[in-house]
């Protein structure tokens, strides 16, 4: 067994070092005992890390457990979730909504004590971490969040935004690439608000991390331009208070604290064995760790009143440091009524008033020979609103001028300019959505963040996170079809739509022209429950303008008619995207033919879903099953709206280089194909 814990006195406390030694030796049994009791999860680190907690919940981050959104609180992310035990019980002892029963009802259904962080579900947790690496990523841009923050509203003597983000990270999160991602990011933007403190057990699932892991990291972190900082026994707690301190000390580079533990330390037969991570120690082994840390080993769930009293009374300081605040943001609404209206307003999620006045309506001479791609509608949209939206900002995976996201009036965030609302993530497209991911939770600010379509596949853990949280992070994906052209079948996106639209919580929003992407950016601002995903064009497509058919539609309802015959329709063509001005050129040509079509836009599945039963059936009537929908992209899913009596003209393998309009041709999305489809429903040639 390693050496026992050294202790550190609390500067100016008079707790005694026995309690203290009592406080984190509760907070190891308890986290056994909920493990044990589940018969699931992870006590190794929990054991191993509890003094790592104890001074941060203990001394050094200011949170108010009676107001855990209070807006200058500092963040705490715990991106190695497995060791969730750890901050449960941190959470409970100094006095968060979260009750012993919570901590025995541990992994249980419906419980507040998940197997891992739950943002939303649980008060206290930043952000939802489990895959790792992602709660390191979205730590980055919780730093971001405040660096720009501080810079918008903070005025001298007004510090409005000075908190801290700390983390504790795994072994397996430094293995994780998108840490590696996140980290470069963050030492070039010089984030001096990050104190990360890697807990260096040496042991994961397969056993001792020395069979595929023997780097050195700090020196890693130092390339990446991290101050970097070692400490060689995780139980010594002079030798780690002196090491944050130095990280707090330190303002122009994120900071890494390595520190070396044990984990299940204080289990006689299963410290620093791969039988502690992700298992419970067993019954008798608890026993035994109650034994070595002088717990009664037939009692579970003990917590001494004079552990929950200190606990307690930490966390009861951070009601006074709030009452602070609120009395220097009072003061500071005198003096800036406008920027803590603007502020005020951010907080309940809402809008400016008027900022939809600024979106922009497309005409046809707006474009070249009447065409314009959806992406530059988008950049377009963009660049008029932004000034509306202060809060508006993010950038592209090195792709800002591809994508049309650059915001022109605005500058690039960075050491020098942290008011700056453009944003250069680099080639990290992995990293860039987890960074989106905490400045999304980051009240006062909409991030959003572009690639092509294909790369959304380097994306898919924080889409799917920014779900799970139901948070609004806005990714933006242009070149989003064969419509692409020469770069060829691995720029071609063909599955992902389909991938897309099957993750719960996220809108998809593909439009069908200049007009529709308008009003689709209006849908994106507006919305929330998840993250929206806009899948824009690269090739220019026909302006559909205002008062050209039937109907002027509306996005916000996810398909509408855009074009109706002039008696009963005998047939609907659906389209989205691109396809929809296809489908308009083949339903004049079945006019020519005597064929009464009904063209429908459908840029949003999801948005059409959430409408009532009258609205889906004026659209597409029960008794009209005759469909053809085009969309160049997988068929996966069509059948819900094409019925057992329509078809589907899709993409059914990948695509090809060559330009875009002998692509359409070669994989029949074109106008003779899309009629002749049509006439075979209806029994015609």
């Amino acid at each position: 067994m390693p050496n026992t814990t050294t202790l550190a006195q609390e500067p100016g406390a008079s707790i005694s070092k026995d309690i203290e030694q009592l406080c984190i030796d509760t907070v190891r049994v308890l986290s056994a005992d909920a493990v044990q009791k589940a018969n699931s999860g992870h006590p190794g680190t929990p054991m191993a890390t509890a003094p790592m907690g104890h001074l941060l919940w203990g001394k050094y981050m200011r949170y108010n457990p009676k107001d855990p959104h209070w807006p200058n609180r500092d963040r705490f992310v715990l991106s190695a979730g497995h060791a969730c035990m750890l901050q449960y019980s941190f959470l409970y002892l100094t006095g968060y909504d979260l009750s012993l029963e919570d901590i025995k009802n541990f992994r249980q259904l419906h419980s507040k004590t998940p197997g891992h962080p739950e943002y939303g579900l649980t008060p206290g947790i930043e952000v939802t971490t489990g895959p790792l690496g992602q709660g390191f990523a979205n730590g980055i841009g919780l730093a971001i969040a405040q660096r720009h923050l501080a810079a918008r509203f903070n005025k001298p003597g007004f510090d409005l935004f000075d908190y801290t983000i700390y983390a504790i990270c795994s072994d397996g999160d430094m293995m994780e690439g998108i840490s590696g991602e996140a980290a470069s990011i963050a030492g070039h933007l010089h984030l001096g608000n990050i104190v990360y403190l890697y807990d260096d057990n040496h042991i994961t699932i397969e056993g001792n991390t020395n069979i595929t892991f023997q780097e050195d990291v700090g020196k890693r972190f130092e390339a990446y331009g991290w101050h970097v900082q070692a400490v060689e026994d995780g139980n010594d707690l002079v030798a780690m208070d002196r090491a944050i301190k130095a990280a707090k000390e330190e303002t122009t580079r994120p900071s890494l604290i390595r520190v070396r533990t044990h984990i299940a330390y204080g289990s006689p037969n299963k410290v620093d064995t791969a039988g502690a991570h992700g298992s419970p120690l067993g019954a008798d082994e608890v026993k035994l760790v109650k034994k070595f840390f002088g717990f009664d080993p037939e009692e579970s769930f003990v917590v001494p009143g004079k552990v929950l009293e200190f606990y307690r009374a930490a966390g009861e300081k951070g009601m006074g440091m709030q009452q602070e605040w609120a009395e220097l943001f009072d003061t500071y609404k005198k003096q800036f009524p406008e920027l803590a209206l603007a502020y005020e307003t951010a907080l309940q999620d809402k809008l400016p008033t008027g900022w939809e006045k600024k979106v922009p309506a497309f005409r046809v001479s707006d474009g070249k020979d009447g065409k314009l791609s959806t992406r530059v509608a988008s950049g377009k949209v963009l660049n008029a609103i932004a000034g509306s939206l202060p809060g508006l900002l993010g950038g592209a995976a090195d792709l800002a001028p591809s994508t049309e996201t650059n915001l022109k009036d605005f500058g690039s965030f960075g050491p020098v300019d942290p008011a700056g609302r453009n944003f250069h993530f680099g080639i990290r497209e992995h990293s860039m959505g987890a960074i989106l991911n905490g400045m999304a939770v980051t009240r006062g600010l909409t991030p959003y963040g572009a690639t092509f379509l294909i790369f959304s596949d380097y994306m898919r853990p924080p889409i799917r996170l920014a779900a799970i949280m139901k948070i609004r992070p806005i990714f933006i994906y242009t070149h989003d079809s064969i419509g692409l052209g020469e770069d060829g079948t691995t720029h071609q996106p063909v599955e992902q739509l389909a991938s897309l639209r099957s993750i719960p919580n996220v809108l998809v929003l593909r439009p069908a022209d200049a007009n529709e992407t308008a009003q689709a950016w209006k849908v994106a601002l507006q919305h929330s429950g998840g993250p929206v995903i806009l899948v824009l064009t690269r090739q220019n497509i026909a302006i559909l303008e205002a008062g050209s058919y039937k109907s002027s539609g509306d996005v916000s309802k996810g398909a509408y008619i855009l074009s109706e015959p002039e008696r009963a329709p005998e047939l609907i063509l659906i389209g989205t995207g691109s396809e929809v001005e296809l489908v308009l050129q083949a339903q004049q040509k079945l006019r020519e033919n005597g064929i009464a079509a009904r063209v429908v836009s459908m840029p949003s599945w999801e948005l059409f879903e959430k409408q009532d039963d009258n609205y889906k059936q004026r659209v597409f009537p029960k008794g009209l099953k005759k469909r053809l929908a085009v969309e160049a992209a997988s068929p996966m899913g069509w059948h819900k709206y094409i019925t057992d009596e329509g078809d589907m003209l899709g993409m059914v393998r990948f695509g090809e280089s060559a330009p875009a309009a002998d692509l359409y041709k070669e994989f029949g999305f074109t106008v003779p194909n899309v009629v002749a489809r049509a006439k075979a429903l209806l029994g015609r040639r």
